[in-house]
């Protein structure tokens, strides 16, 4: 099957929930069903706006409040914390079953190795207090008053907790402060949670369903998840293109490589929808692949944050902005949340972008919510390029 740029766009924008092909319901529920669509929610620290992981899960589902994942993860136990990759997540709870071999197999770093085995007692130590005194958090281990390092020493037993929690051996029950706070595995997996091991066929399955729902199409060597090397992928996509689950793709300019997508979303991504407009976080599951913005959106996204000041182009924390199936724009942002003021340092618009009348009030709308869902009540405009655009842009914020 053949199809354009543009119908690779909205296929890939429709399976991460920013067309119309996503029905939600509101609450809670509606955000079990993004992180079980999406398959993960990055997590991530830096604050001038609400975090990545609140930011998207907001996007797709506006009622959403912190809160919600609050109680998800510390009450409801629907969503739990590990790492994809190299990266800190929220992942749904039904999936919990691949990640346990996984967590077995956990090894670490050969530092990390060294470090466990010089320092056992440390570890037990920290299990036994957990076992003993209920959940806790790194803070729980103070160093003690007289300087002496010993085995409740704070550092030590924080990289005890960190490698216990990648082993499996504690999980995450909840975040005080976005502090992590840590108990035993077997208080914190609900019992209903299915702990078969699976095995290839399976693993490979759950790798090649999860790596085409999240990122719309994928060639075989892109469908990677994780840590899972999964060799019988190649194998389980012929099954599952023979049985009709997915379709091979080519798109017209990329003649050279072969997608593949699910079935079930190519048939979504066909019917056409109201023309969005959504601000999206640098760790949103769209934005996260720098490569695929740049060849499927023509759009050269770079974080900046880490990049010094005098170097910055677009902004410490830059948001990319995406109306339909284009980037138009970057926003650097940041919520002055005790004065409840939305800053927009820069509000960047593409070289090529023209249509402002049609973008505008959308825009504004869409500014005006997302300043709100950050605690602010008005909103401050710095700098607009180009600068003939400020006037008309500033035109219906608050």
């Amino acid at each position: 099957m053949k199809i354009t740029l543009s119908e690779a766009r909205k296929l890939v924008i429709n399976c991460q929930g920013l067309g119309n092909s996503w029905k939600l319901p509101k609450g809670k529920e509606g955000v079990v069903q993004i992180t079980e669509r999406l398959g993960f929610v990055q997590i991530d620290t830096i604050a001038v706006v609400n975090r990545a992981h609140h930011h998207t899960l907001w996007v797709r589902r506006p009622d959403y409040t912190p809160q919600m994942l609050h109680e998800l993860l510390a009450q409801d136990r629907r969503v739990f914390e590990w790492w994809l990759g190299y990266v800190a997540s929220y992942l749904p709870m039904s999936d919990y079953r691949y990640y346990e071999p996984l967590m077995r197999a956990f090894s670490g770093s050969q530092r990390d190795k060294e470090w466990l085995e010089q320092n056992s007692q440390i570890a037990d130590n920290v299990l036994k207090r957990i076992r003993e005194e209920g959940a806790l958090g790194s803070a729980d281990f103070p160093k003690p008053k007289n300087g002496r390092g010993t085995w409740w020493d704070w550092k030590p037993a924080k990289k005890a907790l960190e490698i216990l929690f990648r082993k499996g051996e504690v999980m995450i029950s909840e975040r005080r402060n976005f502090q992590r706070i840590y108990d035993l595995t077997e208080r914190v997996l609900p019992a209903e949670v299915d702990t078969t091991e699976p095995d290839e066929d399976e693993i490979a399955r759950f790798v090649v369903r999860r790596a085409l729902g999240n990122h719309g199409l994928a060639s075989i060597d892109g469908m990677g998840w994780g840590y899972h090397s999964a060799k019988r992928i190649p194998e389980i996509v012929e099954e599952l293109r023979d049985s009709g689950e997915i379709v091979s793709l080519e798109i017209s300019g990329r003649d050279d490589q072969r997608y593949y997508a699910l079935t079930a979303n190519v048939e979504a991504a066909e019917k056409r929808g109201q023309k969005q407009v959504h601000i999206l976080s640098p760790f949103d599951n769209l934005a996260k692949d720098r490569g695929r913005l740049r060849w499927l959106f023509s759009f050269d996204f770079k974080l900046e944050c880490y990049t010094p000041a005098s170097k910055r182009q677009y902004g410490y924390f830059c948001l990319p902005v995406l109306w339909g199936t284009e980037f138009v724009g970057r926003l650097d942002p940041k919520a002055d949340r005790k004065k409840k003021v939305f800053i927009i340092r820069k509000m960047i618009f593409e070289p090529d972008f023209e249509d402002y009348e049609a973008l505008m009030p959308v825009l504004a709308d869409k500014l005006n919510a997302f300043a709100a869902f950050n605690g602010c009540e008005r909103i401050e405009v710095e700098q607009v390029i180009p600068e003939s655009a400020k006037e008309v842009f500033c035109s219906g914020l608050h």
